[in-house]
């Protein structure tokens, strides 16, 4: 049995979809109608909460190399991390699995004014769904208007897919990042795994 006992919580994580990486990876879909799904393992995310006109508002910003989002659905992104807007004063910063986690930092920044910096990461996962028929997976089961004339890249909203809530962000055209709680990662991977599986069928014309 390998010795554990020098190991760091970080090399003994094992993020919500790891059981199922040769299923997510043989449920690709290729040629005209292709779609993926993979997952995004151990992102850092660290939740904020501010008011957006305060001092500390302003210094969590500098913190995250641009200013925070203060639109229903906005993104920014800077320096490899993005906020997502959740609510008037409150977002989701999400930086790629392996970057060391901004939280202390934004806690200094906060410099105990009213509002809150916490470390999220075990909270959630990050599936990314990829490919021409990947909006046309989301349109099984999202209420959302995901035509790109009501939504588009660099935009993220609180919805469901399926039964399962879920923040959905666009990256790109033919490119999504879900991020459902952890304890639904498992439904919502196999939901979107059968909804995948008809674009691997010849179209009826």
């Amino acid at each position: 049995m390998a010795d554990l006992s020098a190991a760091g919580p970080a090399a003994l994580r094992r993020s919500p979809l790891a059981h199922l990486t040769g299923a997510l990876r043989a449920a690709t879909v290729t040629g005209p109608r292709a779609v993926s799904l993979a997952e995004w393992p151990c992102a850092s995310m660290t939740a904020l909460r501010a008011d957006p006109d305060s001092p500390a508002a302003g210094r969590l910003a500098k913190t995250l190399g641009g200013p925070l989002p203060t639109r229903c659905g906005d993104t920014a992104t800077a320096r490899g991390r993005t906020a997502l807007w959740l609510g008037p004063d409150e977002w989701l910063v999400v930086s790629p699995p392996g970057a060391p986690s901004v939280t202390d930092e934004l806690q200094e920044a906060l410099a105990g004014e009213p509002g809150s910096v916490v470390d999220v990461s075990a909270n959630r996962t990050v599936l990314e769904l990829r490919g021409p028929a990947a909006r046309e997976v989301l349109e099984k089961g999202c209420a959302l208007d995901l035509h790109p004339r009501a939504f588009g890249r660099g935009q993220a909203l609180a919805t469901r897919i399926g039964p399962v809530p879920v923040i959905l962000w666009q990256t790109g055209d033919d490119a999504y990042r879900l991020l459902p709680r952890s304890s639904f990662a498992d439904h919502l991977a196999h939901w979107l795994m059968d909804a995948m599986s008809e674009y691997a069928l010849p179209e009826v014309p």
